[in-house]
């Protein structure tokens, strides 16, 4: 099938777009910057950029949209929108006649909660939750315009991606900064990952699967962070952090220690955003997946000994 595939230098993307080359697909990617990717045939644009937008797509049957900017800082908001919800809807103005669209959302738009459950494709957005992050309402927004555009739009979700090839540390950075020390207090919710190479396996099978017009969840694990940092020590041989705060304590701590490090001119070791994330839980039901998509998750240790190893071998090695 002749496809398009924006976002193919992201995390998500640089590991599905081999896969689909590999499958026999005609694959096209849009990208704002010069890049060669082995079997690929690369258009310079930006999905903000209708005009480029309707070049890339021209002759093309499918579009994978994943483009996109995973950002935890308040100040790229705007940014955020532009990227999520300007250029889907520049895609989707221009995607009349496509066989299918599958478009790359997080499970963030309803698996987040203030209290320990799991969510289904079935929760409503949690809002009053997200409201302070912008990635996860421009995600909302971007999902919204999908699905009420009437085309043949598959949405997937995955959880916290891992593993191996986040060459801009956009998703493994938590798994970092624990490997340098910078986590000092163990977060009181629960986190919700998969591995990239196993949702990109979902995202392959989305060109013919799943339910069109609707969302589909991706998780390999639902761990509470004690677990999730208990397990990450043992592979790394690192100790989980020690300290236990109470939430309101721990989050006004993250925001004074945010404001004193960025008046002096540097950014926090740890955001407060990130924080106030780390008291919430992110638990999500991929049985719907995994019975339409054939998604089958790998062992998660494996996923974060993987991620370990990558995360040493190309950031922290490269810093000592």
């Amino acid at each position: 099938m002749k496809l398009l595939v924006t976002g193919a230098t992201g995390f998500l993307g640089s590991t599905l777009v081999p896969m689909l080359v590999e499958a026999g697909h005609d694959v096209r990617v849009l990208a704002r910057s010069p890049v060669t990717i082995a079997g690929v045939e690369v258009v310079k644009g930006d999905v903000r950029d209708a005009a480029a937008v309707t070049r890339a797509l021209e002759g093309r049957e499918a579009l994978y949209h994943l483009a996109g900017l995973v950002s935890r800082d308040p100040a790229d908001a705007r940014k955020m929108y532009e990227l999520h919800v300007d250029g889907t809807r520049n895609l989707l103005k221009a995607a009349a006649g496509l066989q299918r669209i599958v478009l790359a959302s997080s499970s963030g738009t309803v698996g987040v909660s203030r209290t320990r459950r799991v969510a289904t494709e079935e929760d409503d957005y949690p809002i009053e939750t997200v409201g302070r992050w912008p990635y996860y309402l421009s995600k909302i927004y971007e999902e919204k315009i999908a699905l009420q555009s009437g085309l043949p739009v598959v949405v997937l979700n995955p959880s916290l991606l891992l593993g191996p090839g986040d060459a801009r540390m956009s998703s493994t950075q938590d798994v970092f900064r624990f490997l340098m020390g910078r986590i000092p207090v163990m977060p009181r919710g629960g986190i919700s990952f998969v591995d990239a190479r196993d949702a990109a396996q979902a995202f392959v099978a989305a060109l013919t699967r799943g339910n069109v017009g609707e969302r589909h969840l991706l998780g390999a694990a639902n761990w509470d962070f004690t677990e999730f940092f208990a397990r990450l020590g043992r592979i790394a041989h690192k100790p989980p952090p020690l300290l236990r705060m109470p939430s309101r304590l721990k989050v006004a701590a993250a925001h004074l220690a945010e404001r004193i490090a960025r008046e002096r001119g540097r950014e926090p070791d740890l955001p407060a955003s990130d924080v106030e994330m780390g008291e919430c839980w992110f638990f999500i039901d991929s049985t719907k997946s995994e019975r339409l998509l054939g998604f089958r998750p790998r062992d998660p240790v494996e996923t974060l000994a993987d991620t370990v190893h990558y995360v040493r071998e190309h950031f922290i090695a490269k810093r000592a």
